[in-house]
């Protein structure tokens, strides 16, 4: 028998108006789903941090390193479209699982492949980091599919922040596994040391697999897709109540989010991020390389491996309570603010010089601060308002639109700047010289605008109402 949350005063009730044990099992839940999208992200943002020695030992140009980037992006935005409708009949549970069981396998063979002499090589790699995009776009999907039907929309910007977190603890698992292979390690054991020698960066794609795997099993085994799987009820604040084994039609499901105006101009702002976001992801370490002269054990390169993952858990989290606590679950006030600091740090690292260490310092500084802004839109837009707007019946398709957005922005942070630093760089009469600081931070300016406008405009026309997702 179900137990249910209401009334709000009854007193078999703890927490307010949850039942009791419901807490507790939802908290095993979110641990287990935040672990999996995090371990994702290990086989996602591995890529980037060994950019420059994928480029020498293979002899790619920035475009073509641009195109496997902008290949998985593409993918991807493709993926969370479609995906996200399946999500929605296949429930979230089974579609993280779909993701994470494929991009273990096409992990493992991008590794393969980069070390083998096969012809057409970056014709395969661009196929495979495709279909890897396309199959990893089943997990945010999945992810927001479940959660939204444990959390309510108070709660959901405080998830969309601890969300965030799990993301990053990923992306701090990729760049440090990438220092530690460039350079070895030693772990101190018990009796003995256990020394691991310096490994090619090929094993970049070959080590996280493993720990998805692990993790992936784990998940499946201990997460609900709803609190009645579970054997608890709980009334959503934002929706009737209704049959939630009920399965809803496809058409129906994208009809209805698709004419949901404010669908389209949250997607629009997502498309923004999604290019400073993937902009900086995808070219920091090569900016290193070829701007500052640095390699893996530099603190330079530690400060961008550490400080882009942190400062954005700190930005989604501190976001995400701040849009409960003082704007009564609305995003775009939030969202608009952080559009517009974003724009204050992008023109602030255009005005620092590229020349001398107390430059570099500061560049690197401002750098991780417009990606922390960054990275806070992406989180109260791409999770919050994404639930928000769905509902637990329609989280998948929301989350689907909404975040392919941010990968048709990502599309031109790939291939589109690789061939802009060549074109530059040819202009300049320096064929295949390093790439353009100004090129690179300037391409963020006009994108942090469209956004704050975008979300402006949200928080203007909706003052005072309560609209979902705004």
């Amino acid at each position: 028998m179900s137990q249910s949350a209401t009334p709000a005063n009854d007193a078999s009730t703890v927490h307010g108006d949850l039942p009791p044990g419901y807490r507790a099992r939802r908290g095993q839940n979110w641990i287990l789903l935040g672990l999996t999208y995090a371990s994702y992200y290990l086989c996602r943002y591995n890529l980037s941090p060994i950019a420059p020695e994928l480029m020498r030992d293979l002899n790619l140009d920035k475009s073509q390193y641009g195109k496997i980037n902008s290949g998985r992006d593409g993918a991807y935005a493709v993926g969370q479209m479609v995906n996200g409708l399946f999500t929605d009949r296949l429930g979230g549970k089974r579609a993280l699982l779909i993701g994470a069981l494929g991009t273990v396998a096409l992990n493992f063979v991008f590794g393969l492949v980069a070390w083998s002499s096969l012809p057409g090589m970056l014709t395969l790699l661009v196929l495979i980091r495709s279909a890897d995009g396309y199959i990893q776009a089943f997990g945010a999907p999945g992810f927001i599919k479940i959660n939204t039907a444990w959390f309510r929309r108070r709660e959901r910007g405080a998830l969309a922040g601890i969300f965030g977190a799990m993301i990053n603890l990923g992306a701090i698992g990729a760049g440090q596994l990438a220092r530690l292979l460039a350079s070895g390690f030693a772990v101190p054991l018990l009796v003995v040391t256990l020394t691991v020698p310096k490994m090619d960066w090929r094993y970049l794609f070959i080590i996280p697999p493993i720990a998805v795997l692990f993790i992936v099993i784990l998940m499946y085994l201990g997460v609900k897709n709803t609190p009645e799987e579970a054997g608890y009820e709980i009334q959503h604040d934002d929706e009737p109540p209704d049959d939630s084994t009920e399965r809803v039609r496809l058409r129906d499901v994208f009809r209805k989010i698709a004419s949901n105006p404010t669908v389209w101009i949250v997607a629009g702002a997502y498309f923004c991020t999604g290019f400073v976001r993937r902009a900086i992801e995808s070219w920091w370490a090569i900016y290193l390389d070829e701007i500052w002269h640095v390699g893996k054990d530099s603190s330079l390169f530690a400060a961008f491996a550490w400080g882009l993952p942190i400062t954005a858990t700190v930005g989604s989290m501190a976001s995400g309570y701040i849009s409960d606590l003082l704007f009564a679950g609305r995003r775009a006030p939030v969202a608009a603010v952080l559009y517009l600091l974003q724009v204050v740090m992008t023109a602030l690292v255009l005005m620092v010089p590229h020349g001398g260490t107390a430059s570099a310092a500061l560049a690197v500084t401002l750098i991780i601060g417009v990606s922390m802004m960054c990275n806070s839109t992406h989180s109260i837009l791409g999770t919050a308002a994404a639930m928000d707007l769905g509902g637990r019946k329609m989280a998948g398709c929301s989350a689907g639109i909404i975040d392919s957005f941010q990968y048709y922005g990502a599309l031109l942070s790939g291939w589109g700047l690789g061939e802009l630093f060549i074109y530059v760089a040819r202009d300049s009469g320096v064929d295949g010289g390093p790439i353009s600081p100004t090129i690179w931070i300037g391409s963020m300016l006009p994108f942090g605008l469209i956004g704050a406008g975008l979300m402006t405009y949200l928080w203007l026309k909706n003052r005072g109402k309560r609209v979902a997702g705004a």
